[in-house]
């Protein structure tokens, strides 16, 4: 029996190495498939869309906040995993019953990294998680480079409709806007705070309204609706997989990044 922390500071125990793994979170699904853990998931989530034929081939057990706790014991997991953000503690708890659990806790870059690291370890793919941590560490790098003589433009940055709710402070986008040299003008505010756009002050100065491609799937008919609210501003819709998700999906991230940059400011000039 060896004891492993998580990113909460919880210790859990496991006899040998998890064969049998159940999945709670999307970009941790993804994650695991990249480090070659594909053939170990036994279940994953309604919205784990990465790699994309991964639910015809694994049990689905429900989505990131209502489970079905029958199913995953049924599948006799080795280890779940989860994440504080994403899932509920009555979710982990409940699954503490089954199996050991992993929750990760994730603000920034050096999160996810450390999360790559604990499954390597975890799950035996040292190898494979020391080379994925190298080549993000080189495109972070690359990006700094690239950001540093780039203007600085004040955004808000839209995750859901009815309510109407946002990205600010404590979350991994907040800290990916940081990093993109993006001001964001709800950052004063903590989490996911509902806002309402009637009342927003058209005269304050919001270069960019970011409408993200999810939890929320906005698309260029929003464009319009949000013009009305903020008719000084340019409305971007941006990937929200490339801003939320901490994984692997990071080693694609910074290219996109790149990309959008350079979009928004051919749109400027």
């Amino acid at each position: 029996m060896k004891g492993y922390t998580d990113q909460l500071q919880r210790t859990l125990f496991l006899q040998e190495t998890p064969r049998r793994i159940v999945s709670l979170v999307p970009s941790q699904t993804e994650l695991l498939c990249d480090l070659g853990l594909e053939s170990a998931l036994v279940g994953v989530t309604k919205f784990c869309v990465h790699p994309s034929h991964i639910r015809k081939l694994v049990k689905v057990v429900g989505g990131t906040k209502q489970i079905h706790i029958e199913k995953i014991k049924g599948l006799k997991p080795d280890i779940i995993v989860c994440n504080k953000e994403e899932n509920t503690k009555d979710i982990v708890a409940a699954c503490q019953a089954i199996c050991p659990v992993h929750v990760s806790d994730i603000y920034n870059i050096q999160g996810s990294l450390q999360l790559i690291s604990q499954y390597g370890v975890i799950f035996k793919v040292q190898d494979k998680a020391e080379s994925m941590i190298a080549k993000l560490k080189q495109e972070l790098e690359d990006f700094q480079l690239f950001i540093k003589d780039k203007p600085q433009y004040r955004v808000a940055y839209f995750i859901w409709k009815a309510p109407w709710m946002v990205a600010a402070n404590t979350t991994f986008i907040q800290y990916l806007l940081e990093l993109n040299n993006f001001e964001n003008i709800y950052k004063h505010l903590n989490r996911y705070p509902e806002i309402k756009v009637e009342e927003v002050n058209k005269e304050e100065q919001v270069d960019f309204v970011l409408l993200s491609s999810e939890p929320y799937p906005f698309n260029k008919t929003h464009e319009a609706e949000f013009g009305r609210y903020y008719p000084n501003s340019t409305i971007v819709l941006v990937d929200g997989e490339m801003f939320s998700w901490y994984g692997s999906r990071l080693t694609k991230a910074f290219q996109y990044f790149k990309k959008l940059r350079l979009s928004i400011q051919i749109n400027q000039a």
